[in-house]
């Protein structure tokens, strides 16, 4: 098994959300249904997926833990890890009020509620970026 520090695990992690987020905002602007949507869709689901599993991976320094290394933004990690099958089967099956929902459930909350999280004080990307 690997064994990584926290931080490669932030950048295994950044390597994974920053595309995602991108990809993620492109696939809900654009025309849904098309051939160029499912693939897309596809590399985005595998880099949240990624980004699901890194991220429990990086026990928690800010707040609260659980089980001395998960803490509330933790909660975000098992909302990827819910949405994306949730999703993926709703869009397979046809169901695409849920697939809809749930992709808009992920990139909210997985990706622009948890990454603002990210950037609050004590937490490493604010250390980054402000010191």
């Amino acid at each position: 098994m690997l064994n990584l520090t926290y931080t490669q695990l932030a950048y295994l992690h950044l390597a994974t959300v920053i595309p995602a987020f991108f990809i993620g905002a492109f696939q809900l602007l654009r025309r849904k249904g098309t051939q160029a949507h499912k693939r897309l869709g596809k590399i985005y689901m595998i880099l949240m997926l990624a980004t699901g599993l890194i991220t429990l991976a990086m026990p928690a320094h800010v707040g609260p833990q659980f089980l001395n290394h998960f803490g509330l933004i933790h909660t975000f990690s098992l909302l990827d890890l819910v949405s994306l099958p949730t999703a993926y089967f709703a869009a397979r099956r046809g169901d695409l009020y849920l697939h809809r929902a749930a992709m808009i459930s992920l990139y909210v909350g997985g990706l622009l509620i948890a990454g603002a999280l990210a950037f609050s004080p004590g937490r490493m990307l604010h250390k980054w970026l402000f010191g």
